[in-house]
C-alpha cells in the first residue's frame, strides 16, 4: 500500500511517502530547488520520494493532501469581505495564485503524477496532529496543536488511541498564537515564517518590560489557555503587514527596519512575547490535561517549534511525557496526511514497539554511496583523503579538538528544520571563541544566534538539568550547576548584547547568556556514525558535548547533495569538509572563482 502525502503553496512545501504504514521518505522542497522556504508544488520532493520507494505515480494506491483548499478560500474570502475595501491590494495579489494554483490540487497532483486514484483532503489541524500522534512512541495521548492558521483553526487538541484522532476544540482565525508571535517578528525587523526563531533567541537579552501591556491589550487570556485578540492593533486579516499604526503608537514607534541595529527595545519585544506565549502554551496544556486526563502530550504546528515553551512545558506542566514532531511547521502535514488516510480512513492497525518513535531520527531524505561522492569528487578534480568507517570518529574528533570546524554530511538527510548529524557543520563547544567564529565566519549570521550541542545520550543528565532523551533538538534546559561559572558583579551588571561573550560554563559556545541550551541527544542505534564519532571526542578529550549547527548559510537552506555541500565548504570559512568517507582539506582546495552557477558547474552528467 503506498500512500503519498502533501504538502504546499503556503510555506515549506514537502512531500512523504508511507508504504504498508512504515515512513519511508519525506523532504521538503526548498533543499532540492535551493530556495529557502519554497512553497511551490513540490514536484523534487515528490520525485525524489517515489524513487525511494522504488514506485512511480502509477504505482500509488492514495494520495493525500494537507488541508482543504475551499475551506482555506472560503476563510479568505470571508475576510476580504468583512474588511472591505481596506484589503483590496492584499486581495488582488492573493486571488490570482488561488484562481491559477491553489484551487486546482487535484488537477495539478493527477498531472504531474499520471495517477488517477483516490485524493483525500484531511483538515489542516487533523493533519498537525496526525503528525504528531501517529509517530510518536504512545499508545495513547493528547494532543495539541498551535500554528499561525489551517483553514479556520488556529489552535487545537484532542485525544489520540490506537489508530484514530480525535480533535475536542478548536481555536478559529483571526485569534491565533503563531500570528500573534510572527507579528513581533514583524514589527522587530525579521522576516515572519522565516525569524521567529530569531525572536525566541534573541530574548534572554531582554527583559519582559512589555508583557503586561501585551496581556492587557494584545490578547485576552482565558484560565483555560483560549484567547482573543484585539484585532484593532494587527493588520494582516487585509492588509499586507502584520500590524499597523495603532500597533506601533502602543510600542511607540514604528517597526524595526530590517538589517538595521539592534536596541534594547526589540530584546525587550522578544523576551515580552516569548514569556506570553509560555503563559498560553502553559495554560493550553493545564486545560488539555485535564479534559484527557492522559499523562502524555503530543505538540506539532509551527509555534511547537518554540523549544524554549517546549521545555518549559516538560519542567512545569503536568504531562510527565512530551514528543514533539520533528517537522513541526507546514513541512510535517505531508507525513500527517499520509498517516491519516492509513490510520484513519483507511483503519490499519498502529503498532507502538516501546522502543521510541516511528520517526527513524528524522533521517528520511536523500543518501549518497561512496560511489556518488567519489565520482563527483574525482570528475572535478576535488582533493580529497579517503577514510575507513573505523578511522573518521577518532580523526574528526582530533579536528574538532584542534579547534577545526568541520561540514559533517553523512547518511541520509533530516526532515524537518533542524540539523541532526546528517548534514551538520561540527565544532568544539569548550571554546569561548567558536559562537563568534561559526556566526560570523561560517553562518555570516547575527552575533546573537545561539547555538545548539549534541551530546551523546547517555550522558545528557551529566551536562543540562533534563532527565529524558531530546533526539529533534526541540527541548531547552539549562546546564548543570556543577558546570556553570559564577558571574563577576561587574558581569552581572551588562545588559543586552553586552552579555554576548561572557563565558557561562564548561561548554560555552553552546551556553545561551540565560544559561540554557538547545539540546539534541543522539542515539547509538539511531545515528551510529555521529554517536561514535562524540563518544570518541569524549573518550579522549573528556567531553561527550559538541556544537551542531545545521549545513548552511544564512539565506539558504540545508544542504541536499555532495554539490550543495561543497559549494557551502568552499564559500565559507570552514576548515575541513567530511562528505561521506572522504576528508576534504580547505587548503588543498582551488578557490572558487568567477561569477558563474556553481551549482550548474559542478552537477554531474
Amino acid at each position: 500500500m503506498n500512500i503519498l502525502g502533501i504538502s504546499a503553496f503556503y510555506h515549506d512545501s514537502a512531500a512523504c511517502l508511507v508504504q504498508d504504514g512504515r515512513i519511508t521518505s519525506a523532504a521538503q522542497e526548498e533543499r532540492f530547488t535551493r530556495k529557502k522556504h519554497d512553497f511551490s508544488f513540490p514536484a523534487n520532493a515528490i520525485e525524489y520520494c517515489l524513487k525511494e520507494g522504488g514506485i512511480t505515480g502509477k504505482d500509488l494506491d492514495y494520495v493525500a493532501f494537507y488541508d482543504k483548499p475551499f475551506l482555506k478560500f472560503e476563510r479568505i474570502l470571508e475576510t476580504y469581505l468583512a474588511y472591505t475595501p481596506i484589503g483590496i491590494k492584499s486581495f488582488i495579489k492573493a486571488i490570482p495564485l488561488w484562481i491559477k494554483h491553489k484551487l486546482w490540487i487535484k488537477e495539478l497532483i493527477k498531472d504531474n503524477l499520471r495517477f488517477d486514484g483516490k485524493i483525500i483532503f484531511p483538515e489542516h489541524h487533523e493533519s498537525h496532529a496526525a503528525s504528531a500522534f501517529f509517530p510518536s512512541p504512545f499508545k495513547e495521548s493528547a494532543f495539541l496543536t498551535i500554528d499561525g492558521v489551517g483553514e479556520w483553526a488556529t489552535s487545537s487538541y484532542g485525544y489520540g488511541e490506537d489508530n484514530r484522532i480525535d480533535i475536542s476544540a478548536e481555536i478559529h482565525f483571526p485569534h491565533s498564537l503563531g500570528l500573534l508571535y510572527s507579528a513581533f517578528t514583524y514589527y522587530t525587523g525579521f522576516k515572519v515564517n522565516s525569524g521567529e526563531y530569531k525572536v525566541m533567541g534573541l530574548a534572554p537579552y531582554g527583559t519582559p518590560k512589555y508583557k503586561e501591556l501585551i496581556l492587557k491589550e494584545l490578547i485576552d487570556l482565558k484560565d483555560d489557555g483560549s484567547f482573543r485578540l484585539n484585532m484593532k492593533y494587527f493588520n494582516y486579516c487585509a492588509g499586507l503587514t502584520m500590524t499597523n499604526k495603532k500597533f506601533d503608537e502602543l510600542f511607540g514607534g514604528p517597526p524595526r527596519k530590517p538589517e538595521s541595529d539592534l536596541s534594547q527595545k526589540e530584546m525587550d519585544l522578544a523576551r515580552s512575547v516569548q514569556e506570553v506565549t509560555e503563559e498560553v502554551m502553559l495554560k493550553m496544556t493545564d486545560h488539555v490535561n485535564k479534559e484527557t486526563g492522559s499523562d502524555n502530550l503530543c505538540l506539532a504546528g509551527g509555534v511547537a517549534l518554540n523549544c524554549v515553551g517546549n521545555g518549559k512545558i516538560l519542567r512545569n506542566g503536568p504531562f510527565k511525557n512530551i514528543w514533539i514532531q520533528p517537522a513541526a511547521g507546514d513541512a510535517g502535514g505531508a507525513l500527517g496526511s499520509a498517516l491519516f488516510v492509513w490510520h484513519q480512513y483507511l483503519d490499519k492497525d498502529r503498532h507502538v514497539s516501546g522502543n521510541g518513535d516511528s520517526q527513524q531520527g528524522s533521517y528520511l531524505g536523500p543518501e549518497f554511496d561512496d560511489e556518488y561522492i567519489r565520482a563527483y569528487l574525482e570528475k572535478n578534480g576535488i582533493k580529497y583523503k579517503f577514510l575507513s568507517n573505523e578511522d573518521i570518529p577518532g580523526t574528526v574528533a582530533d579536528l574538532i579538538n584542534d579547534q577545526k570546524v568541520i561540514g559533517w554530511f553523512n547518511g541520509r538527510m533530516e526532515f524537518g528544520p533542524r540539523a541532526l548529524g546528517g548534514r551538520s557543520i561540527i565544532g568544539d563547544a569548550r571554546s569561548p571563541k567558536m559562537q563568534e567564529t561559526m556566526n560570523l565566519k561560517i553562518k555570516f549570521r547575527e552575533s546573537f544566534r545561539p547555538f545548539a550541542p549534541t551530546v551523546i545520550e547517555e550522558r545528557i543528565s551529566d551536562y543540562f538539568q533534563i532527565d529524558r532523551p531530546s533526539p529533534y533538538m526541540l527541548l531547552v534546559a539549562n546546564v548543570r550547576d556543577e558546570i556553570k561559572r559564577e558571574m563577576t558583579e561587574e558581569e552581572e551588571r551588562l545588559f543586552g548584547l553586552n552579555k554576548l561573550n561572557i563565558v557561562r560554563s564548561e561548554i560555552p559556545a553552546i551556553t545561551h547568556v540565560d544559561y540554557s541550551a538547545r539540546i539534541q541527544s543522539v542515539n547509538k542505534n539511531v545515528n551510529p556514525m555521529y554517536h561514535e564519532m562524540i563518544r570518541r571526542f569524549d573518550e579522549k578529550y573528556g567531553t561527550g558535548v559538541i556544537i551542531n549547527t545545521s549545513f548552511n548559510v544564512r539565506g539558504e537552506p540545508i544542504v541536499c547533495t555532495p554539490q550543495d555541500a561543497f559549494l557551502c565548504f568552499m564559500r565559507t570559512n570552514m576548515d575541513y569538509l567530511m562528505l561521506g568517507n572522504f576528508l576534504l582539506d580547505k587548503k588543498e582546495q582551488k578557490e572558487l572563482e568567477g561569477d558563474v552557477d556553481w551549482r550548474k558547474e559542478f552537477e554531474l552528467d
